[in-house]
């Protein structure tokens, strides 16, 4: 195997490896470990999901006008907020009209990203963000879902024109350029989110054994000074877990306000 396994993922492989292993074989793939066909970062997926799920039929019944409790206040500050950074205040401002009829693709999405950047602060998993096929299949959907939005908007034929530019005779110049513009928006977005995510869970891991390291060696020869510097890797890990937090709330959001951004863009009736 190339990678270490959680104890999830070799879980899932006993329950559904055998399906998984049909399913690639009838699309021609072949995994690279077909005694462990789901990998890590496709088990951490599938977890987040499940968890979110588990999350909002938990809290769904628990939801109240009069007596909001803490946990459906954090959520509410996630949709919106005084300083207009949720969800659906980036949708109110830049798109013009049915702003609220994009929200449960762009939350959905947002969420998603929110809970697989995190996941990796429970011990033994892996934010799947961290892996590139994550963030380039939230990019694709992304893609796909503010093209379609603006070919429902404006027909096929008016959104063609918001890749021709204001003038008409240099249309066969810019057309090209936009297309490209528009397609490099799926690298940009997949490598942002993979980039960010698997440099910090990188940094945090890398600052672990370094901490580490000092309180292993001395523990051999002086064991009360090793115990002393063993409490560095309890202390530090917690400071990079919070700044771990920090970049997953950070890259959820601009996975959010570049959607939004772009919806608003391809829906816009005046380019």
């Amino acid at each position: 195997m190339n990678e270490h396994l959680n104890w999830f993922t070799i879980l899932l492989n006993k329950w559904f490896g055998q399906l998984a292993l049909a399913v690639l074989s009838a699309f021609h793939v072949t995994p690279k470990d077909s005694t462990y066909p789901i990998p890590n970062f496709v088990a951490a997926s599938l977890l987040v999901v499940l968890i979110s799920m588990l999350f909002f039929l938990w809290l769904r019944p628990r939801i109240s006008v009069d007596r909001p409790g803490g946990t459906q206040q954090v959520m509410e500050m996630l949709l919106t907020n005084p300083m207009g950074i949720g969800i659906r205040d980036l949708l109110d401002e830049n798109i013009d009209h049915g702003a609220r009829n994009y929200l449960p693709l762009v939350g959905s999405i947002s969420i998603f990203i929110l809970f697989a950047n995190s996941i990796s602060l429970i011990p033994a998993f892996e934010s799947p963000t961290g892996h590139p096929s994550v963030p380039l299949a939230c990019a694709i959907l992304t893609f796909a879902y503010y093209n379609w939005s603006g070919l429902r908007h404006s027909g096929p034929i008016g959104y063609a024109k918001h890749f021709a530019g204001p003038v008409w005779w240099l249309a066969w110049l810019i057309f090209p350029v936009e297309i490209i513009s528009h397609t490099a928006r799926l690298l940009s977005l997949t490598v942002r989110l993979w980039a960010n995510i698997f440099a910090s869970e990188l940094i945090y891991v890398i600052f672990l054994g370094l901490c580490m390291a000092p309180g292993l060696s001395l523990g051999r020869e002086h064991p009360a000074l090793g115990t002393a510097l063993g409490i560095f890797p309890i202390i530090i890990p917690v400071a990079f877990m919070g700044l771990h937090l920090f970049v997953a709330i950070i890259q959820a959001f601009v996975f959010t306000i570049l959607p939004a951004l772009y919806i608003g863009m391809a829906t816009a009736d005046e380019h």
